[in-house]
Order: C-alpha cells, then sequence, then structure tokens
C-alpha cells in the first residue's frame, strides 16, 4: 500500500513530479472547489489540477494549464506550497504530488475540460470550508490553510466572509 507523506518545502531537484494541483484564491479570500458527481452519483470536491505534459516549462506552466482546462479560470503567478510525497513501497523511487496557491485574476464561463470532457460545478468558500468539503484530513486542511495564509500575504488580502458563491 502506498505511503503518502505531506513535504512542507520544495520538492528536491531530480524528483519526478506525477501532479500539480492549485488551492485558488479570490480577492475576498475563497477557495475555488472543483464539485462533481461521481459515476455511483455522490458529490465530490476537488482543486483543479492535472499531470505534468512534456510541454509544460516547469510547474507554474502545468498549474496554469491545468486550472484554466478544468474551470477556465485564469490565474497569477502560482506558488508552490509544498508536496506529497508518494512511496509506492514496492521498490520504485518516490514521486512527489505538488501542491501550488494560486491568485484568481478572472474566471471564465464554465466549459468542458479538454481532457475528459465534463463541465465542473465551481464554488467559492471560506478556506475552513474548503477544507472541510476536501475531506483529506488534518494534511489537507495544512494545505489549504497554508494556501490561503501564502496568497493572503503576498497580495494583501484580507477575508471578508463574504458568503459561498457559485460561479
Amino acid at each position: 500500500m502506498a505511503e503518502f507523506r505531506w513535504v512542507d518545502a520544495p520538492v528536491p531537484a531530480g524528483m519526478k513530479i506525477t501532479q500539480v494541483y492549485a488551492v485558488t484564491l479570490d480577492r475576498e479570500g475563497r477557495v475555488m472547489l472543483r464539485r462533481e458527481k461521481t459515476p455511483d452519483g455522490r458529490i465530490r470536491y476537488s482543486l483543479a489540477g492535472g499531470r505534468p505534459e512534456p510541454f509544460d516549462r516547469g510547474m507554474e506552466d502545468t498549474c496554469r494549464r491545468e486550472v484554466l482546462e478544468a474551470v477556465n479560470t485564469e490565474i497569477e503567478t502560482p506558488v508552490c506550497i509544498g508536496y506529497q510525497q508518494v512511496d509506492e513501497e514496492n521498490g520504485t523511487p518516490a514521486y512527489a504530488q505538488v501542491r501550488m496557491a494560486a491568485l484568481i485574476r478572472e474566471i471564465g464561463i464554465k466549459k468542458p475540460d479538454p481532457d475528459n470532457g465534463r463541465i465542473y460545478d465551481r464554488l467559492m468558500v471560506s478556506a475552513e470550508k474548503a477544507a472541510e468539503l476536501l475531506n483529506w484530513g488534518d494534511v489537507g486542511t495544512a494545505q489549504v490553510m497554508k494556501a490561503r495564509d501564502t496568497i493572503c500575504q503576498k497580495y494583501g488580502i484580507r477575508y471578508t466572509g463574504k458568503p459561498d458563491e457559485w460561479v
């Protein structure tokens, strides 16, 4: 069984990166979550992101492209907040699942994700509610709060308490 460990640091040089996901925030300090129905009809919330492609020029490129593809949202320069180190415990080298934080520049109309044709609902919520809806436990909460703190500090944003909003 794979072992996951949150690392609050940059990805070491040479470590394979298999995914880049972003905690994206608006100027009110709210987090955008992607909502989808699973094949069995349950509702699942997630972050926008995906796999690096050979043409990406690094994690920032992957992050921008994936957020645009999945939720048609443009972001400012993303910041790496850490990664999950995944050890498959089968003798292969551990790899990284990167988490980034970014300020939303513009939210476009909902449209199909070019990878799978699905159109995702988008919900803006407080960081606390985002952590709850993601349901990733203490590690997920730490990721969301670090992203919020990083972006709010970088852009001088204060959480306004604006209500949840479908966008």
